[in-house]
């Protein structure tokens, strides 16, 4: 069997309890615990559960913006936990982040263009400077964005849009693994639906491994392979999607699964 890309075994991530009044740690809250599973090269795989569940702390330490207080985090062959910042630098290309709110991940004073070639001027052994242009046509092109859009600001564009420039922000640094955190959420489902899809495209097309964190189990089974349920920061049930949505085996999960609207409209056209 094929060494999977991402493996992790028994991570832990805590955050200290402080107190307000003696200003000093007086316990800690384990945020994840003794999380474990593998994703294969070219798959997805959905992390779902309510807020404060521990999907986004895991995303975080998966790529290095949370330090993990013991595990192992295997990335790509290389052990990520207990790196140091330089060290991880040459790995960091290869792990990309879509973020929730597409607004704020964006610098608004940056022009799309600028946005994008912001990752060549700190990798730039990725292309030489004289195909930037070039690239960034390609690049909003395949996120279905008009290249003549470049020079625009993000406030210019829609929700929708600002998720794809996200996106494309994502593919410039030819990433193996994109941790896409909430990353339809705070769009409408309409919209959620063309973002999804592309996703979905660019994987066949790129051959590009997704982890990816949802709240709304409708989002997870649309896109994942396989589904992780995480309740208090501990995995309560991991199972191939449609086996799961099948047969859930956790109270937990058949909690979440009440919840799920009965339709929705993912494969719906229009522009984003």
């Amino acid at each position: 069997m094929a060494e999977p890309l991402l493996r992790v075994q028994d991570l832990v991530t805590t955050y200290p309890i402080r107190s307000a009044l003696l200003r000093r740690t007086i316990g800690e809250v384990r945020a994840v615990d003794g999380v474990s599973f593998e994703i294969p090269r070219g798959q997805t795989v959905g992390l779902v559960g309510e807020s404060g569940s521990g999907k986004s702390t895991l995303a975080r330490t998966v790529i290095g913006l949370e330090q993990a207080e013991s595990g192992s985090i295997s990335f790509d062959g290389h052990e990520l936990v207990g790196l140091s910042p330089k060290q991880m630098r040459p790995l960091r290309r290869d792990i990309q982040m879509v973020f929730q709110d597409p607004y704020t991940a964006l610098n608004p004073r940056l022009t799309v263009r600028q946005i994008l070639i912001e990752a060549w001027r700190i990798h730039p052994d990725l292309m030489p400077e004289q195909d930037w242009d070039e690239e960034v046509r390609r690049l909003l092109d395949i996120v279905g964005l008009d290249p003549l859009y470049a020079d625009r600001y993000p406030h210019q564009f829609s929700g929708g849009q600002r998720q794809r420039i996200g996106i494309a922000r994502a593919l410039a640094v030819r990433p193996k693994l994109i941790v896409c955190d909430e990353a339809v959420s705070a769009l409408d489902v309409s919209v959620q639906a063309q973002v999804l899809n592309l996703l979905d495209d660019l994987q066949a097309e790129l051959g590009l491994t997704y982890l990816f964190i949802a709240h709304d189990l409708s989002v997870v089974r649309h896109i994942s392979d396989e589904v992780i349920v995480m309740n208090r920061g501990a995995v309560v049930e991991h199972a191939a999607t449609e086996q799961l949505f099948a047969d859930p085996q956790h109270d937990y999960t058949k909690t979440l699964l009440a919840a799920v609207p009965v339709v929705r409209p993912w494969a719906s056209g229009g522009s984003a």
